[in-house]
């Protein structure tokens, strides 16, 4: 890729975080800081939709290297390329329109990462002119480093010809970015009520528990989709007709493997990909328990009533997502929106984990004149 590509590809980049940074400035918002956390916990969220739209249309190989399309910074410019590779392979991975959803999806991320690296930037000057708790920069610096690893996952997704376990290490990492600028964005709601925050020591385990159990149910989901075995069972409630169908689990667990291969090099069998919807299938029942129990225990406590409401809404439509996913033979809208629920109950767990260890102090509230200078009890600031 030429020094002039990879120039227009970048400017691409700033281009795209030019419109939530230009609504962050012109905000009457006093707290643009918060803003801007929230409007990139959105854009991350955004982007794990679009990921999956281009995953699920087949389009990460629409532009065959990385981070351009055929050493351009679009596929305008390659347009010559795209159309003689789909003029050859007019189902293929290549096509004009694989093409574009796959490098709108490398903008923006990489838009991502410009609002990323402005949240750092803030974080460090509001850090050096005060010592606030609220401006700690660990997390946003750790932020920045950890989206580059995603970038980095990104590339080798498509350098890799979508070896399913890079591939669902990379939507794990999205997840797992969309998780860390939720907290930010918690972090910054707190000191935005003008109070001292407090660390709580009621038990946390069923929010930590249900963390955990969608991570692994996540990681699960991402094995499906990767490996193209949505549709292994055919029908619902039963898997091709049985409860427990013959399964290859094996192959179909191996992790280190080509896709639509077994680690030898053969075709991977269907009962391999029957073993890897089946277990993915019945751990969504764990999933529904361990969450379904969170959101009850949380519905308890009055400052985390709304987010179990919430939480219990959305477990329930992806339950009905899933389900429609299988019944009505993988349509594409109905695939999108059972991964953008995944995404909505990340967000909704981290903000359910954040506020069930942080509060406001709501006995002794700070006076106005020193709300900029509130502190954590304990001395700790939220992480």
């Amino acid at each position: 890729m030429t020094l002039t590509s990879l120039g227009l590809l970048l400017l691409t980049g700033l281009i795209a975080a030019t419109l939530p940074l230009t609504m962050v400035w012109m905000s009457s918002d006093a707290n643009k800081y918060r803003k801007l956390a929230w409007i990139t916990a959105f854009l991350t969220f955004d982007l794990i939709v679009f990921g999956a739209f281009t995953r699920l249309t087949d389009s990460g190989l629409g532009c065959p290297d990385w981070p351009g399309c055929y050493g351009m910074a679009n596929p305008f410019l390659a347009h010559a390329q795209v159309s003689a590779a789909q003029a050859a392979m007019p189902t293929g991975p290549v096509t004009v329109a694989k093409a574009w959803i796959e490098m709108v999806h490398r903008y923006l991320a990489m838009g991502i990462g410009v609002l990323l690296l402005s949240l750092m930037v803030q974080a460090w000057r509001n850090w050096r002119k005060s010592r606030l708790p609220v401006h700690a920069p660990g997390l946003p610096t750790f932020l920045v480093l950890f989206v580059g690893l995603q970038g980095a996952f990104g590339a080798w997704t498509v350098t890799m010809k979508l070896q399913p376990v890079i591939v669902t290490i990379h939507l794990l990492l999205g997840m797992g970015l969309l998780a860390l600028v939720t907290w930010l964005g918690c972090r910054q709601d707190l000191y935005q009520q003008g109070r001292k925050i407090v660390r709580l020591r009621a038990p946390r385990w069923p929010y930590l528990l249900a963390a955990a159990v969608l991570a692994l149910q996540i990681a699960l989901g991402g094995w499906v989709s990767t490996n193209y075995a949505t549709l292994a069972c055919s029908d619902f409630p039963l898997c091709n007709g049985s409860v427990v169908p013959d399964m290859d689990f094996e192959h179909g667990f191996t992790l280190w493997r080509e896709l639509g291969k077994t680690a030898a090099g053969h075709y991977i069998p269907m009962s391999a990909l029957t073993a890897i919807h089946w277990v993915h299938r019945n751990f969504a029942v764990v999933l529904v328990l361990v969450l379904g129990y969170a959101a009850w225990r949380a519905r308890t406590v009055p400052r985390l009533r709304p987010l179990a409401r919430k939480l219990a809404i959305v477990l329930a439509l992806q339950a009905c997502t899933g389900i429609a996913t299988v019944f009505f033979s993988f349509p594409l809208a109905i695939a999108v929106l059972h991964n953008a629920g995944a995404a909505l109950l990340v967000l909704l767990v981290t903000m359910l984990n954040y506020r069930s260890l942080y509060q406001i102090e709501v006995a002794s509230p700070v006076p106005a004149h020193s709300a900029a200078s509130a502190q954590l009890s304990p001395a700790s600031p939220p992480s």
